[in-house]
């Protein structure tokens, strides 16, 4: 445990340097530490899980790549518009959270209570309508993507269930900012992006922190299981 803690330090403090800078209006302090953030924490990933690494693991640094890219939109594609491209990227990385929660880390069946999830889609939608334009069904999909991890999350390790939550929580203000800017408090952008860091932190942690348990207990079951098809053979030669 505590070096799980030791490996997150670095992406701990790049997001509160990074949402500092964002409160004090230090953009130029702001942007490059945006794009430090995710390198860290897949230094944390892999830094804390080398010893015990799993096909969770390879997931998780997928989808922090793609978080990446959907953090630089601006910077890494200079004269295209950026918001499209963020969409895309993100929508990429909840792919890779969807598949990780719901076919390889999920520890029990969907809670009742993640309807809010759904609710919560279907009311964002309807107060952007207007404003969305061309990118209403992209942006759609994308939410639909959301809800699937966090309700995918909601199925994990408690760290995974709290992260889904927080990712739902950033996205919606981003959605704010980008798309009715005028509704928003000044501050709006350091919220988002301390609900952001919080969340993937914590997405990433408790996969970390889950991956090789659940792991050893899919192998034991599947030692159990061919221990009692052996078993089973003599009794069956005998009748």
């Amino acid at each position: 445990m505590p070096r799980l803690w030791i490996a997150f330090v670095p992406f701990a403090f790049a997001s509160v340097v990074h949402v500092w800078a964002l409160a004090i209006d230090a953009h130029d302090a702001a942007r490059p530490t945006k794009l430090m953030l995710m390198p860290f924490l897949a230094l944390a990933v892999v830094w804390s899980g080398h010893r015990h690494w799993t096909p969770a693991h390879s997931l998780l640094l997928t989808a922090i790549g793609f978080s990446w890219i959907g953090d630089g939109a601006g910077p890494l594609f200079p004269g295209v518009d950026f918001v499209p491209l963020m969409v895309l990227f993100f929508a990429l990385a909840h792919v890779c959270y969807i598949w990780l929660f719901w076919r390889v880390l999920p520890e029990r069946r969907v809670p009742l209570w993640t309807v809010i999830y759904g609710v919560w889609w279907a009311a964002l939608l309807a107060v952007l309508w207007a404003d969305l334009g061309a990118l209403l069904i992209p942006v759609a999909l994308y939410g639909l993507l959301l809800a699937g991890t966090a309700i995918g999350a909601a199925r994990c390790h408690r760290l995974i269930r709290w992260g889904g939550a927080f990712f739902v929580v950033a996205d919606t203000v981003v959605a704010f900012e980008l798309f009715m800017p005028g509704v928003l408090p000044a501050w709006s952008s350091p919220l988002a992006m301390a609900t952001y860091c919080l969340s993937q932190g914590l997405l990433a942690a408790g996969v970390v922190l889950s991956a090789p348990e659940r792991v050893r207990a899919m192998a034991q079951a599947t030692a159990e299981t061919r221990t009692g098809e052996t078993h089973a053979v003599p009794s069956r030669a005998v009748a």
